[in-house]
């Protein structure tokens, strides 16, 4: 090494070391508030309709009591149509479905039933009639599955 030779002095040109985990760079801050604010709105969603919906569970989970209970007595269709208006007046509560009686009842249930309205008109008047007559006339089976294609139709 020579003295008068300042450029004998110099070292090698070093490069930095490579950057580390963290910090990270602001892309990946964006990404991470993106990400994390994606999984929050999906989540509120989610728990915003199944609170909504847990109505329709409600109604489900005691549609299947009744099922297993299920008589051609007229105190059977009075709980039957008490869980139908319970459930109308949760889905639809400005039509004030649980005031409605005799044919009005009827034509909501028609009006509001998913499909098959036609078809299922002897069955729901049967239905709403088996409630308040002293002599049934309607089988069990039909009036729970007019219910179940009912409350089936009624998600939010």
């Amino acid at each position: 090494m020579n003295p008068q030779d300042p450029l004998s002095q110099l070292r090698d040109i070093h490069l930095p070391g490579p950057g580390g985990f963290w910090p990270p760079a602001p892309g990946w801050w964006i990404l991470a508030i993106l990400a994390i604010a994606l999984i929050a709105a999906v989540t509120w969603l989610i728990l915003r309709r199944r609170r909504r919906n847990r109505w329709l569970r409600s109604a489900q989970s005691e549609l299947a009591m009744l099922e297993r209970s299920a008589a051609p007595d007229p105190q059977w269709f009075v709980q039957l149509n008490t869980l139908l208006k319970q459930a109308a007046r949760e889905r639809y509560p400005q039509s004030h479905p649980e005031a409605l009686t005799g044919d009005a009842w009827v034509e909501f249930l028609l009006a509001t039933a998913p499909e098959h309205r036609v078809a299922s008109r002897p069955v729901t008047e049967a239905l709403v009639e088996s409630a308040w007559r002293p002599s049934v006339s309607s089988e069990p089976a039909q009036a729970l599955t007019f219910a179940r294609l009912w409350l089936g139709g009624q998600k939010c």
